[in-house]
């Protein structure tokens, strides 16, 4: 508990620095591969988000997920990519080959589901290269390009605000 609570206040400093010198890159014309980040301590829903993100013209296919989780729910996700705490260390470097190939990739857009910061989950969005990131009002103004006013529980409003916005700024 006492090494969680130091990694925690370490990866916070590191973040913090990398934030301090980050700016956000010029977001893409048009989204096709999109990346979603999960806390999935708190929401198992996978399918269900990636059903509503298909609903608003996503090709499935083109959906990549990544979800945050405790050692004891391992167990609910395993058609889906996870990492764990222990999977990055207290210098902020990746020791996954899954949070590695996550963050590496191009997405058009990054949605960052959760509405609770945390320090890990922080890093993989901010370490992502992804050309437009999304998340909740929550979460620091610094790491997202657009931030929505809502709980991550409903992931039907979030989701539907999300792609209105993206209309308004022709993304889709």
């Amino acid at each position: 508990m006492i090494s969680k609570i130091i990694k925690d206040f370490f990866l916070k400093r590191k973040v913090n620095k990398k934030l301090r010198e980050y700016s956000l890159q010029e977001p893409p014309n048009k989204i096709e591969k999109v990346g979603v980040l999960i806390d999935g301590n708190y929401f198992q829903n996978q399918e269900v988000l990636i059903d509503e993100i298909a609903k608003h013209g996503i090709d499935k296919n083109n959906i990549e997920i990544l979800s945050f989780v405790n050692k004891n729910k391992k167990s609910l996700l395993d058609s889906f990519d996870y990492f764990f705490g222990k999977d990055i260390s207290f210098g902020g470097l990746f020791k996954s080959e899954r949070v590695t190939n996550f963050t590496n990739q191009n997405f058009d857009m990054l949605i960052s589901y959760y509405d609770v910061q945390k320090p890990t989950l922080l890093l993989v969005t901010k370490s992502s290269k992804a050309k437009f990131k999304v998340g909740f009002y929550t979460i620091d103004k610094r790491i997202n390009h657009l931030s929505i006013n809502t709980v991550a529980e409903k992931h039907e409003e979030f989701i539907t605000e999300l792609f209105k916005y993206l209309k308004i700024l022709k993304k889709i």
